[in-house]
């Protein structure tokens, strides 16, 4: 039997080892000074082992006590352990304090943020952060813990998503500060272990290539609403986002004008796209398709939704021109071929839809030089036309 005397005279050694007390009560001592009160058990037939608290906080009287509490809960059939992560995240449940929660509060503060953007940070942090501390409480998770999350994404080669891991669940901490669930950030110490990602930006197709590109995708017998989804961001060159959420309620036909509402923007602005000939013909095509529809280009499984991210880039792969180019690699096709073409870089950039610094002049931007950009988007069209007709 033990004593309080041999328990706190108890000294650490170079290894763990443990003081037998009765009825399965040890007290472990460990290399580091601390010393903690097990319970050794055996459930469904398995051994296993409850840590009732630390020593000298919980004494020796209080440890039997508590050993009998736990001992009753195994006569029942219940492990003390799952008893005790019950209470534990029914306790986080009733105050709101667990990192998921405190995630999901911040996620749904950010109004400004698009379908998109928002979508890949729930998935980022349901896929890696959650599973390890969605349920721990807020205020008691370190950086050692963090770094237990972050690393093995680090070490499976997701360097981008470790970064935005990182990123995203800094200010998941932040947002905890400002409302009093925690006290400070522990991902800030984490700052220098994710090196950033050289950004491989989305690469232009070789002028050279253009042509057979064009017949290629012309000659595309897939997945039918596809095809014309690749040529519209080919002759707009449009985001894959601002393609999935095209309604029919933003084509502007008496102006020839596709207006994308900021929401639906990368950056939250307002967006207008002349119209070419050639984009107005894909259009008049697909309302024989999907008019009676609110998207443009429904999802074949669930219509209310948009095409999937994917669907552009599985016609480039289908028809040869996989890591050759992407989706959004039209952009930079784009803004190449009418830099040649002589166009002024700031009507291509607003076109575009880079954003501008200054908020007040973009708020002017998205409608500025717009009879310039309806002779750039025609002449880019029929620039296409007299590419695709080479041999």
């Amino acid at each position: 039997m033990l004593s309080d005397t041999k328990a706190r005279q108890a000294k650490p050694t170079d290894k763990v080892y443990r003081i037998a007390d009765a009825k399965g009560l040890a007290l472990e001592v460990r290399p580091s000074g601390q010393k903690f009160w097990r319970y050794r058990f055996r459930f469904d037939g398995k051994p296993s082992m409850f840590t009732i608290g630390e020593y000298p906080a919980v004494g020796l009287a209080e440890a039997r006590r508590l050993l009998e509490d736990a001992r009753a809960l195994v006569e029942r059939g219940i492990n003390p352990n799952m008893a005790k992560r019950i209470e534990k995240a029914n306790q986080i449940s009733s105050t709101g304090t667990s990192f998921s929660q405190v995630a999901n509060e911040w996620i749904s503060a950010q109004a400004h943020w698009t379908d998109g953007y928002r979508s890949q940070v729930e998935k980022t942090l349901r896929l890696n952060a959650f599973p390890k501390i969605g349920d721990l409480p807020i205020s008691e998770i370190t950086p050692a813990i963090m770094l237990s999350v972050i690393q093995p994404v680090i070490d499976r080669g997701a360097v981008a998503v470790a970064r935005n891991l990182r990123q995203w669940s800094g200010a998941v901490f932040r947002y905890g500060v400002t409302t009093l669930r925690c006290a400070s950030d522990p991902t800030a110490p984490l700052g220098q272990l994710v090196k950033r990602v050289v950004v491989r930006h989305h690469p232009p197709l070789a002028v050279d290539s253009i042509p057979n590109f064009l017949k290629a995708l012309d000659a595309y017998k897939g997945y039918g609403i596809a095809q014309p989804a690749a040529q519209l961001m080919l002759l707009t060159f449009v985001r894959t986002a601002e393609i999935r959420s095209a309604e029919w309620c933003d084509i502007d036909w008496k102006n020839r004008l596709w207006r994308i509402p900021g929401e639906k923007m990368k950056m939250s602005t307002d967006h207008i796209v002349p119209l070419s000939a050639q984009a107005l013909a894909i259009l008049e095509k697909m309302k024989l398709i999907s008019g009676n529809r609110n998207k443009i280009f429904p999802n074949a499984r669930n219509p209310a939704d948009g095409i999937s991210p994917t669907t552009i880039n599985t016609v480039i792969a289908s028809i040869g021109f996989k890591n050759i180019i992407s989706g959004h690699g039209f952009r930079s096709t784009a803004s190449t071929m009418l830099h040649e073409l002589g166009y002024d870089e700031r009507v291509i950039e607003i076109q575009l839809a880079h954003m501008e610094r200054n908020k007040v002049k973009a708020a002017y931007n998205h409608a500025k030089h717009l009879d310039k950009r309806r002779k750039m988007m025609q002449d880019y069209a029929d620039y296409l036309d007299r590419r695709r007709s080479e041999s």
